[in-house]
């Protein structure tokens, strides 16, 4: 799956509220894709959290971001970051709303 990294490709960081989604690219892409990698692609056709993406393919949370990471990195997907609030952290709003989604699985 990641070969025993931690990282992506990139190196990037992957806050779990960090929301991904596939683009164009990847949809043709997808038959190239193989196992986990795949499965992240099909689930992404709508906005989710990297911690959505772990809790949904029962995957540890650091496997989730290395995939996550290696997708973005090779354009397949499209990433909003989490919103920063007034302290420097993740707003409290998307905060909660990660929270909700997590308590709907």
């Amino acid at each position: 799956m990641t070969g025993g990294r931690t990282r992506s490709v990139d190196g990037s960081a992957w806050p779990l509220e960090t929301l991904v989604m596939v683009n164009r690219v990847a949809g043709a892409a997808l038959a190239a894709q193989q196992f986990e990698r795949a499965d992240v692609v099909a689930l992404c056709g709508e906005w989710q959290s990297v911690a959505e993406v772990s809790a949904r393919l029962d995957l540890p949370l650091g496997v989730a971001k290395v995939l996550v990471g290696d997708l973005h990195a090779e354009g397949l997907l499209d990433v909003q970051r989490p919103a920063t609030g007034t302290r420097g952290g993740p707003d409290a709003a998307l905060l909660g709303k990660v929270l909700d989604g997590l308590q709907a699985l």
